[in-house]
């Protein structure tokens, strides 16, 4: 597979997958807060004179504990964490909301100079919780407390904050809400609660939808790797199906396919239409791809899809004449076979229309001219076999879908599709974005499994 990793590598982890520009957070910048008033002026006030309700408001109990401690912080040279005791202490001091914001900020410049992430954790959220944060900056300030608190694997806290600046619209350079929504995401596959997170994921591809703004293709791509390596269905089907219907490039084809094929282990018939996708979007690369596709359509039954088959796979280098002896046979068997074939066609026909058919023959029918692309008639004999007891309304379903792609009913065939279930759903589902594709559709978002 070209983008996508085996299903027995772990993800990579929310650290990995997003450096957010935020030079707070980055463990070198000092956190600039309302300023502490100057104590000495805050006293000298008169008694008599009527306190202004707009001016900070610290007692003179905490004004003592923390200027000396706030002085020994800003020195040069201060072993910062021998300070911890006087900085707790400062803690309970703190009842005003100037209080707060003053004491939650010097916290968090110690956590930032000692590199204790705790103490920085401990600061911003007093911070926060004093009101007194500027609006303006708010989504700042609930970014840095989601980045402190996924560093301590505080993931609750940690997704609620980050939740609060999105909800603010937050964004700077280098950061779009876009990318904090994809972060929320990864707090939950950093956790292991990839269901969740697939959900999360599923549900903000659609808020974006419904607004009419794009989706990043990184979204899809990490719902279906996410969603992959750890073999979770149906999403995974559910997010390639989205992601190739938005992002049709060949290798996210060749990836989707794929990881139906390594998810499953189909019988010949369900390979069989697998592979007639993969044919149709340029997935087939390798030899091996040719071979099944060659085992599954069986020259004998379905001779000229196979010598169809085999003519490409000559004609691109991937299996060139006389390279390999069981290719070669079956092509004598599919060009041997094609004459007498095509003449039992009309009375293939004239029985599969009739009355009193069989359901094997009304399907062996849609199947043949399925295969030499007379794809209304096909149409004709896979919605005739759907009345039939014993009919197999899966593969009935999924082959109409097929056929009705082809002669251009792509809004009939997703209908169709849609109703397949079962060990075929997943190749329904990538027949269906195909479908979309040529019908020029607009994906809808991966389902939102509830949990």
């Amino acid at each position: 597979m070209t983008n996508l990793s085996s299903p027995r590598l772990r993800n990579a982890g929310l650290a990995r997958q997003l450096a957010l520009a935020i030079a707070l957070a980055s463990g070198t910048a000092v956190l600039a807060v309302p300023g502490f008033a100057d104590a000495a002026h805050a006293q000298k006030r008169k008694k008599e004179e009527k306190a202004d309700p707009a001016k900070p408001v610290y007692s003179k109990e905490f004004v003592e504990a923390y200027q000396p401690v706030s002085t020994a912080v800003e020195a040069e040279g201060t072993d910062v964490s021998g300070l911890k005791p006087q900085l707790t202490a400062l803690v309970p001091l703190a009842v005003s909301p100037d209080e707060q914001i003053a004491a939650g900020g010097l916290l968090f410049n110690a956590g930032i100079k000692s590199k204790d992430n705790a103490l920085q954790f401990q600061g911003v959220e007093m911070m926060l919780a004093s009101g007194k944060i500027k609006p303006e900056e708010a989504g700042r300030f609930n970014l840095v407390a989601f980045q402190v608190a996924t560093s301590l694997n505080q993931y609750e806290k940690a997704r609620n904050y980050l939740q609060k600046a999105i909800d603010l619209n937050y964004a700077a350079e280098g950061v779009t809400t876009s990318d904090l929504q994809m972060n929320m995401a990864e707090l939950y596959f950093s956790e292991d609660r990839n269901v969740e997170g697939l959900k999360y994921l599923s549900d903000a591809i659609a808020q974006r939808k419904a607004q009419g703004q794009p989706v990043d293709q990184k979204w899809y791509r990490r719902g279906v790797s996410v969603a992959y390596t750890n073999e979770i269905v149906p999403q995974v089907y559910d997010f390639a199906t989205a992601w190739v219907i938005d992002n049709p490039q060949p290798e996210n084809w060749r990836d989707a396919v794929n990881l139906t094929r390594n998810l499953n282990d189909f019988d010949g018939p369900v390979m069989l239409d697998l592979l007639r996708l993969g044919k149709k979007v340029g997935t087939l690369k390798d030899k091996n791809d040719y071979i099944f596709y060659i085992e599954a359509a069986d020259a004998r039954r379905l001779p000229m899809e196979v010598k169809n088959l085999i003519e490409e796979a000559r004609a691109n280098g991937t299996i060139p004449r006389g390279s390999d002896t069981y290719v070669d046979e079956q092509m004598g068997v599919a060009s041997g076979r094609i004459a007498g074939d095509r003449a039992e066609l009309p009375a293939l026909e004239r029985d599969a229309n009739a009355g009193n058919a069989q359901l094997r023959t009304v399907i062996a029918a849609g199947d043949a001219f399925l295969s030499y692309g007379e794809y209304a008639k096909a149409v004709n004999f896979y919605e005739k076999s759907l009345g039939m007891a014993g009919v197999d309304r899966n593969l009935a379903l999924t082959r109409l879908g097929i056929a009705q792609i082809g002669a251009g009913d792509a809004a009939a065939a997703r209908e169709s599709l849609a109703q397949v279930d079962g060990v075929r759903a997943p190749v329904a589902k990538l027949w269906s974005a195909y479908a979309a594709q040529q019908g020029g559709m607009a994906a809808a978002a991966p389902a939102a499994t509830s949990i």
